[in-house]
This record gives C-alpha cells, sequence and structure tokens, in this order.
C-alpha cells in the first residue's frame, strides 16, 4: 500500500486547506484511513480517521466541528478539510491506513501500518 498525501501549505489563522491523500496497491474494503499530526518538538497525535467501507469517521477532540475527514472510493483518495485553522493545528500532517480483521472499535487505536510523507501545514496568527 502507498500512500501519497498533498495539499499543505501557509495560512491565515481562520483560513482553511483541504489536504488529501491518494492510496494505491491494495483493495481498501477493510481498510481504516486515518490523518494524523506532528508539531515540532510534539509527540505525532491523531486527528481523524474513516472506515473505507462505510464511511464511519472519528475525530479527536481538537478538531471536531472544524475538520471533515471524507474518501472518494471511484479516485481511491482520502481527503481531510480544514476549516477555522488555528495556530496550533501547525504541524505536518500524515496520511495512514490500517487493516482489520474483526470489527474496530475504536478507529484511533489501531495499528496504522502504511504511512504517507507528511505535508506541511503552517497557520499563521
Amino acid at each position: 500500500v502507498q500512500l501519497q498525501a498533498s495539499g499543505g501549505g501557509l495560512v491565515q489563522a481562520g483560513g482553511s486547506l483541504r489536504l488529501s491523500c491518494a492510496a494505491s496497491g491494495g483493495t481498501f474494503s477493510t481498510y481504516v484511513m486515518g490523518w494524523f499530526r506532528q508539531a515540532p518538538g510534539q509527540e505525532r497525535e491523531f486527528v481523524a480517521a474513516i472506515m473505507w467501507s462505510i464511511g464511519r469517521t472519528l475525530y479527536a477532540d481538537s478538531v471536531k466541528g472544524r475538520f471533515t475527514i471524507f474518501r472518494d472510493i471511484a479516485r481511491n483518495t482520502v481527503s481531510l478539510q480544514m476549516n477555522s485553522l488555528k495556530p496550533e493545528d501547525t504541524a505536518v500532517y500524515y496520511c495512514a491506513a490500517a487493516t482489520y480483521s474483526s470489527w474496530p472499535q475504536n478507529l484511533r487505536d489501531l495499528k496504522y501500518a502504511y504511512w504517507g510523507q507528511g505535508t506541511q501545514v503552517t497557520v499563521s496568527s
């Protein structure tokens, strides 16, 4: 499985950005696709995830109501629409994929074995 992230950039606080992740090399019916981020000097943190098969989503509390994760099955892409951006959203954002053999209870805690390269998001105040 290969993941290719794109769409980062510089934006002012209150602005919007959309990140995209192109997935290839697999059939994703039993995959969960996620977005994570890592700010300088901090640990990588979960942002959002979506079950490929049914579109069930999960968000970190810090982004709930501002970010939306969605997938385009025909194009094998998963995107993260980020609105009302804040300076604390500044980080390198990574897309990731996890597969499951039994129904996942918590999309955050899966083993994300596949990672794309990061894309920088910078929000200026």
